[in-house]
């Protein structure tokens, strides 16, 4: 499921993203790193894309080539962030 990378509001389209594509709950633009399949900020231009060029506003709609829209983006977030969180409760947990 696509996701505002703002709001987390649920998206349905039927067609691709277009660069002027404003979320209809906030109005975040959604063609934009934060939504992107290669987004990832420990890369080098917070991208995997080796040939994207470097884009500085990571939240501003762009013209990338390359963009595809990352699916349940939060999701894989947040059950990482859970995953660390139960790893330092184990590390600290009183004996």
């Amino acid at each position: 499921m696509n996701t505002c990378h703002r709001c987390q509001r649920a998206l349905h389209f039927l067609d691709r993203v277009g660069r002027r594509d404003t979320c209809p709950d906030c109005g975040a633009d959604l063609h934009c790193c934060l939504n992107c399949l290669f987004y990832d900020p420990h890369y080098a231009n917070a991208c995997r894309e080796p040939n994207a060029d470097n884009v500085l506003n990571k939240e501003a709609g762009n013209f990338c080539e390359y963009f595809a829209f990352a699916e349940n983006r939060q999701s894989r977030h947040a059950s990482a962030a859970s995953d660390v969180r139960a790893k330092l409760e184990a590390l600290f947990k009183k004996k």
